[in-house]
């Protein structure tokens, strides 16, 4: 789930890397998703006022049991590194999926001001200190979570 792209461009770099038939799913769009159907589920979000998205986390207490039986990916996009971001994605996923998950990912962030409003972007110059879009996706972290799926 993505609310400015950042979660969005990086499942097509992973769709891209590991081909096959591969589905992807905005839960903003797609609210039900029967994942009893797949072997593999990667699931993504990103940071958003501290916290990932509201759907991705209930989507995760929702399909816990089944997440548990399935090959499972997780990761996020935060502009935050180290220590704070290893926080982010502990708050994001529960431990018992994090422990369960082949592969975990951080990707880095972006702020894009073309697809923020008007608050959105005084916020982000008011706490960050930034006044234009930037990016600071690690797509060497999105190949390597990636080819632990191919």
């Amino acid at each position: 789930m993505t609310r400015h792209g950042c979660a969005e461009k990086a499942a097509h770099s992973i769709r891209s890397i590991v081909g096959g038939d591969t589905d992807l799913v905005n839960l903003r769009n797609k609210r039900r998703v029967d994942i009893s159907v797949y072997d593999t589920v990667i699931i993504g979000g990103s940071i958003h006022a501290g916290m990932i998205q509201k759907r991705v986390r209930k989507f995760c207490e929702k399909n816990k049991e089944m997440l548990l039986q399935k090959r499972l990916g997780l990761y996020l996009c935060c502009m935050y590194e180290g220590e704070t971001a290893e926080k982010q994605f502990g708050d994001a996923f529960e431990e018992k999926l994090r422990r369960h998950a082949v592969a975990t990912g951080l990707f880095g962030g972006e702020f894009d001001f073309t697809k923020m409003n008007f608050i959105e972007r005084k916020i982000v110059t008011k706490i960050a200190d930034i006044t234009e879009s930037i990016s600071r996706i690690d797509e060497d972290a999105i190949r390597q979570f990636a080819g632990k799926f191919l």
